[in-house]
């Protein structure tokens, strides 16, 4: 019997998701709906998936997130007891990379000063630049995303250090862990990448108290924030408290408390925040599918699945 595989990916286009997977592996049938074939649906690939739908299937075996998330998993208070894999693609982690690169030279190199003054028609003669290795970046979330990060900009020269729960080694960054490490990585913080998990730990976890701890008088006229991890983690009345009263020099924002971000917010049009629509790292099926597929077909060999989520750490 052909084995079904449930596709609920809310907001991606689920059409292209369907015909690469079938035409990647045709022994496989797409289901987007359950009817009276719940018993014969065996996996899933969800993201924001609809509640009680994965509830519905007594045989499901696995969940995969469509995404590097798995905030939107636990939404749905019905999950049934099955293995949940968080999906870990080079495209996926080279795009996070990307972005935050950008967003940490677009600061260093004073991209909305010179943008401004193109649209005021200003020329400045100021050569005035601080050199890579004089800013710190500290990442919170060292994971698989983090670390590339990290490891691409200190490749670029700037001088990274990052924070998680749990102790972590690696000989190519400085990295702390616990609420000591996390005072002792903001204090020498100059550009505050945030790239944790959603979980109640974590929960608006970027608020006044933090920001108050980062470096203060660095190269950059003050502390950035670059958030592209998820918008719970932030509070955004504190951000723009923080930005309003110089205590924040900048914000780079990919993503909010509510999405999408409100037409009123105050963000919009801060002359110090950069809005991006959580496009940090978007999921490209034609990249994250042959990973979730080879998943499967281990796992239907009797193999162990990697990148498996914790359920009672959220991640």
């Amino acid at each position: 019997m052909t084995k079904k595989i449930l596709l609920a990916v809310t907001g991606f286009d689920e059409t292209l998701w369907q015909a690469e997977i079938e035409r990647m592996a045709p022994d496989l049938e797409v289901v987007t709906k359950i009817t009276d074939d719940a018993a014969d649906v065996e996996y899933a690939i969800v993201w924001k998936q609809r509640p009680n739908i994965l509830s519905a299937l007594p045989n499901l075996k696995v969940i995969f997130s469509a995404g590097a998330g798995v905030d939107h998993i636990f939404k749905d208070h019905t999950l049934p007891d099955a293995p949940i894999v968080r999906v870990v693609a080079d495209d996926l982690t080279n795009r996070m990379s990307e972005y935050i690169i950008w967003q940490a030279l677009d600061h260093l190199r004073q991209g909305a000063r010179y943008r401004k003054q193109q649209a005021d028609h200003v020329w400045l003669e100021d050569k005035a630049q601080p050199a890579a290795d004089a800013v710190t970046v500290g990442i919170m979330g060292i994971g698989a995303l983090g670390m590339d990060a990290a490891i691409k900009l200190k490749m670029i020269g700037f001088h990274v250090v990052g924070w998680s729960r749990n102790p972590k080694t690696n000989s190519e960054i400085e990295t702390f862990s616990g609420t000591d490490g996390l005072h002792d990585m903001l204090s020498q913080t100059d550009i505050l990448v945030c790239l944790l998990p959603l979980t109640d730990e974590t929960r608006s976890i970027i608020d006044a108290q933090l920001l108050s701890k980062l470096k203060r008088n660095g190269p950059l006229g003050g502390p950035v924030l670059v958030n592209a991890g998820r918008g719970g983690l932030q509070s955004e009345a504190d951000i723009l408290a923080a930005l309003n009263d110089g205590s924040l020099s900048a914000a780079s924002l990919d993503v909010f408390e509510q999405e999408p971000l409100a037409g009123d917010s105050p963000l919009w049009s801060h002359p110090r925040v950069t809005v991006t629509p959580h496009a940090a790292a978007a999921s490209n099926p034609l990249a994250l599918i042959p990973h979730i597929l080879i998943q499967i077909a281990a796992y239907e060999r009797g193999g162990t699945l990697e990148n498996l989520v914790d359920r009672k750490a959220g991640y």
